[in-house]
């Protein structure tokens, strides 16, 4: 059906050729898509389990464990149900919904595949999370056509090739792009128009809530003054509007109201941290439940480090009491790691800097100041860095056994035992 795409290698690397060429041409008006999968997780899971389509399905925690909601299908939307709600909560909206735990594994195999098809049409990408993207498509048009049949053939060949559907916002620049991408989900194509005055037209109807920052707090505030829409703000000078917001914010917030945004893509963009909790369903006083869990927390995240390419120079608990009251302790990593035994001693030892005198409700591990190559040290002082790359083989080679024969098939020794590295 597309031919420029039968032959994807060829495809990139002349539009690798006509994109670095055209962006010489500074004046060349730009062309940015922001490329949005629909209820990402929830679409995966029902198109996995086709008996579940056109069904109400929820991705998180079961709705009588405490958590929350990662992602509903819109079918689940209906009720009410929506990302960050507790599970308790969306199960009362909709008891007969379908609730399923988050299999991040298969989501990130799945985001892969997407964003293979996405650099098909363009090496400009930015990723903003696993499941959607802006892409600067300026280069491409000659070589896949305008920025809405750019926009066509990846929805349809996402379609096609992963059985899921994405909405799509066509603009000039990137707010423009986001904002467009979610006004006709799901499975939605939105055009924005690139001259001043139809882009003010555009914007014009909107609520301010569609404008980057304008959170519940600022559209209350604004709403005391009468302003609720896009063209409210239009019709203000800057200077009435500081008076509300500040001047900082107002002129923010009046640029945004105009549709202009002057920021490039983040191509070198990487993950800043990683990180990884557990809520337990009954508060526990447990200290060894409290350990096996943060262990199986540092290995789900030393798993993801290592799949990113990503070594982590920091790292960092959290423990969350009964009556909601919460402390992070973090501690440095030197040299940068990525092994499962360096975070699980690390994480041991803040945990055991922490006594457990009140009934833990949460434990989370993370990693953060990503890097993706370790520093090379010498030090007479820690030895330890000198067993880093047996520790991230052995560690790799772990990953590699349960990838081939299932989690079970290898389990953690007590950490209490020698170091075998």
């Amino acid at each position: 059906m597309y031919p420029c795409i039968a032959s994807a290698s060829g495809v990139v690397r002349d539009l690798r050729a006509r994109t670095n060429c055209q962006k010489i041409d500074a004046n060349m008006p730009r062309t940015i898509l922001h490329v949005d999968m629909d209820a990402f997780y929830a679409a995966i899971e029902q198109h996995d389990r086709p008996e579940l389509r056109g069904k109400p399905v929820v991705v998180g925690a079961a709705p009588d464990q405490r958590g929350v909601v990662s992602a509903a299908s819109y079918e689940a939307r209906k009720f009410g149900i929506h990302s960050a709600m507790p599970a308790r909560d969306a199960g009362r909206l909709c008891p007969h919904a379908t609730f399923l735990p988050v299999n991040m594994r298969r989501y990130q195999e799945i985001s892969r595949q997407v964003f293979a098809i996405l650099e098909r049409f363009t090496p400009l990408v930015e990723p903003l999370s696993v499941d959607e993207a802006f892409l600067d498509v300026t280069g491409s048009r000659r070589l896949f056509g305008t920025g809405p049949e750019i926009a066509r053939l990846i929805k349809d060949t996402i379609r096609r090739e992963t059985g899921l559907t994405a909405s799509v916002g066509v603009a000039p620049n990137k707010f423009l792009a986001k904002l467009s991408s979610d006004l006709n989900k799901p499975d939605g194509l939105t055009v924005v128009p690139d001259t001043r005055e139809a882009i003010t037209a555009f914007l014009a109807p909107l609520p301010v809530t569609r404008i980057w920052g304008v959170g519940q707090v600022t559209a209350q505030h604004l709403a005391t003054e009468g302003i609720r829409r896009i063209g409210d703000l239009q019709a203000l000078s800057e200077r009435a509007l500081g008076t509300i917001v500040g001047k900082h914010s107002a002129r923010h917030l009046m640029r945004l109201a105009f549709g202009e945004d002057s920021r490039e893509l983040e191509l070198d963009k990487i993950e800043r941290s990683i990180s990884r909790e557990h809520t337990f369903d009954h508060d526990t006083e447990s200290h060894e439940r409290v350990t096996r869990t943060l262990a199986d927390l540092v290995e789900d995240v030393g798993r993801h480090l290592r799949e990113a390419g990503f070594y982590a120079a920091v790292a960092h608990i959290k423990l969350r009491w009964r009556g909601f009251k919460t402390i992070t302790r973090q501690r440095p990593l030197s040299p940068p790691c990525c092994d499962d035994i360096t975070l699980l001693r690390t994480a041991e030892r803040l945990l055991a800097a922490e006594p457990l005198t009140k009934p833990v409700r949460l434990v989370g591990f993370g990693v953060s100041a990503l890097t993706h190559r370790p520093e090379q040290q010498l030090t007479l002082l820690d030895d330890a860095s000198a067993t880093n790359p047996k520790r991230e083989r052995l560690s790799r080679t772990v990953d590699l056994i349960r990838r081939q024969h299932g989690r079970g098939s290898i389990h953690r020794a007590s950490s209490a035992d020698p170091d075998p590295v």
